[in-house]
């Protein structure tokens, strides 16, 4: 859960000079069903690219490839 207090203005401040990027991002995490899915989805140790896409189109966002090997 977010600590901040939503309905204070000074709590969004800093969305003054965001991006439009920014400022969805800042929408978006606060999305209960995008949490639970991306958790789901990260908690998966390889997800399927059947389900990685669908992620992608609802929310509309793409994570950078990494790789899962040690360094």
């Amino acid at each position: 859960m977010l600590s901040i207090d939503w309905r204070t203005p000074a709590a969004y401040r800093h969305t003054r000079n965001l991006p439009a990027a920014g400022f969805a991002w800042e929408y978006l995490r606060r999305n209960n069903e995008y949490r639970q899915e991306y958790r789901a989805l990260a908690a998966s140790k390889q997800p399927d690219s059947e389900h990685l896409e669908a992620f992608v189109e609802r929310w509309g966002v793409r994570f950078p490839q990494q790789s899962r090997r040690a360094a």
